[in-house]
């Protein structure tokens, strides 16, 4: 199959794009085609722009680009290119599967749980939730979704939530080794916001799993069906490096250091993948500890 993705060259394009390479074609819009060149490979088509795209036509649409959302502190001028680098590339998209007479037959769409906005530990959160706090990340995947969502009568459209990615390159636990190895980290707050995580092996499985289901349609969850609090996330990840988990970040802290964006750290929500299971997905990660394990250790190169 001809399949297209936008982010190919982030975390989870890039692992995906290793998945699908040995049995597609596969296409990448990017900003950088050197570097997507270095990254993925020279056995992939890369593209600056869509209208350099002489025949748009392919079976499978992935679209993943956007701004790291916690980065840079959310100035005025950073929200806006956190939306527009979502908001901007998904119209596009849509725009051209519109005007295309070959329909893909599924356009996958990039989305977040920080849709549901922060929730207290006790509330279980799946793809059925109503009660959203509008929040700024509430916001960014509202619209976002919106867009991909017009489209629906032409092709099959699932749009996935992704929880906090788990890898040994790339993601949270890259970010937050360095401290963990020195023996300064810890929870941040009270430690009891929940987390709601994913393996990059599961994030790239569930995405295979949508794109050759064609029941598969809407919304799904793409977290462990175990979320855990912020205290049991830093206590397993000092373990598994041997080390001390003595150190907090009381939360005036963290509003001092990240100001409005600490509502990534010091709020969470427990989000359950609720349509996946319902669907026949069978995650291969479904604890904390083992997922960890994989992640830390050295003889694993994901």
């Amino acid at each position: 199959m001809k399949i297209l993705l936008t982010g190919g060259t982030g975390l989870i394009g890039r692992n995906l794009i290793r998945h699908l390479k040995p049995n597609h074609q596969i296409s990448v819009l990017t900003r950088a085609p050197s570097k997507a060149f270095q990254i993925l490979g020279h056995d992939i088509d890369a593209y600056t722009s869509l209208d350099l795209i002489n025949h748009f036509h392919f079976d499978v649409i992935i679209n993943l680009a956007g701004e790291p959302i916690a980065n840079k502190r959310w100035s005025n001028k950073q929200k806006q290119r956190i939306c527009n680098s979502r908001w901007e590339i998904t119209q596009e998209l849509v725009d051209r599967v519109s005007q295309s007479s070959y329909k893909p037959k599924v356009f996958i769409s990039g989305s977040a749980i920080g849709f549901y906005g922060s929730h207290k530990p006790e509330v279980v959160i799946d793809e059925h939730l109503h009660e959203i706090n509008p929040e700024f990340t509430h916001q960014v995947c509202l619209n976002w979704e919106k867009i991909a969502r017009q489209i629906e009568s032409q092709t099959r459209v699932c749009i996935i939530r992704t929880g906090l990615v788990l890898a040994r390159r790339g993601g949270a636990i890259t970010k937050m080794r360095p401290a963990y190895e020195l023996g300064l980290g810890g929870p941040i707050g009270s430690g009891d916001q929940m987390m709601s995580w994913i393996h990059i092996d599961d994030v790239v499985s569930a995405i295979d799993f949508l794109i050759f289901n064609d029941t598969c349609r809407d919304i799904y969850n793409l977290t462990a069906p175990a979320p855990v609090t912020n205290k049991e996330f830093s206590q397993t990840l000092a373990q598994k490096l041997q080390r001390p988990c003595l150190f907090s970040m009381p939360s005036f802290m963290a509003k001092l250091l990240f100001g409005e964006m600490s509502v990534l750290l010091l709020k969470g929500q427990a989000v359950h993948p609720s349509r996946l299971i319902e669907a026949g997905y069978h995650f291969r990660f479904t604890d904390i500890e083992s997922a960890m394990q994989q992640c830390i250790n050295k003889k694993n190169q994901s």
